[in-house]
């Protein structure tokens, strides 16, 4: 496939703000260096959050974490947790904290269409202590990523709107949707992998371990 060239590309910042202008009054101060009484109600609300971070190559990735409500844990207001829970053990963004500890998360809240970022370092953690803290089903997270905030902020809910994300009536039909199994089976390419063995193994997976 031949690469496609573009030829009207932006390259500095100049140029930049003479397309988009300059962020408002309310936008260039809302950003906090740590969590306020309105920023640890928001992360005990929520059950889901979009880790980004890249190795030190700045080659980059964004992995989901999500569990009850509350499963990030507010230590206090410059520092949290996120339990790590058992994956596919391909250990990207922990891999990347390895090389490089910047980290950017993207905290939501079902049905409300703000979402809460958050910028810091981030640390790998095996404290017994912190991590018995969030244990579930008996099960305590091997290791946990700590995360030292250094700025914070609501970011206003313009994408969610667009995306109607939270409108079930706009969702596709179940049978709608990727078959995940036949997608999966058809990346690996090998005859061990049939759709039907895919969809097992991930059926296992999700019954027995998420924890």
């Amino acid at each position: 496939m031949k690469k496609i060239v573009f030829k009207d590309t932006i390259t500095t910042s100049q140029q930049l703000r003479e397309f988009s202008g300059e962020p408002s009054e309310l936008v260039q101060n809302k950003v906090l260096d740590s969590l306020d009484e309105h920023c640890v109600q928001f992360i005990n609300q929520s059950p889901f959050v979009l880790i980004a971070t890249s190795n030190q190559h700045g080659e980059n990735d964004v992995s989901p974490r999500g569990d009850g409500p509350g499963f990030i844990k507010v230590l206090n207001n410059k520092q949290l947790l996120i339990p790590e829970r058992p994956g596919n053990k391909r250990m990207d963004s922990l891999t990347n904290i390895l090389s490089n500890p910047r980290i950017g998360l993207l905290v939501l809240i079902p049905g409300l269409g703000e979402t809460l970022r958050i910028n810091g370092k981030a640390t790998i953690i095996r404290d017994l202590y912190y991590l018995e803290m969030m244990a579930v089903r008996n099960k305590v997270p091997e290791m946990a990523i700590a995360v030292e905030v250094e700025e914070c902020f609501i970011h206003c809910a313009k994408a969610i709107k667009r995306s109607s994300l939270w409108k079930s009536e706009t969702w596709f039909d179940k049978e709608e949707l990727p078959n995940v199994a036949k997608v999966l089976a058809a990346h690996v390419k090998k005859q061990d992998y049939t759709e039907e063995n895919v969809a097992k193994r991930l059926k296992e997976s999700y019954e027995n371990l998420l924890y």
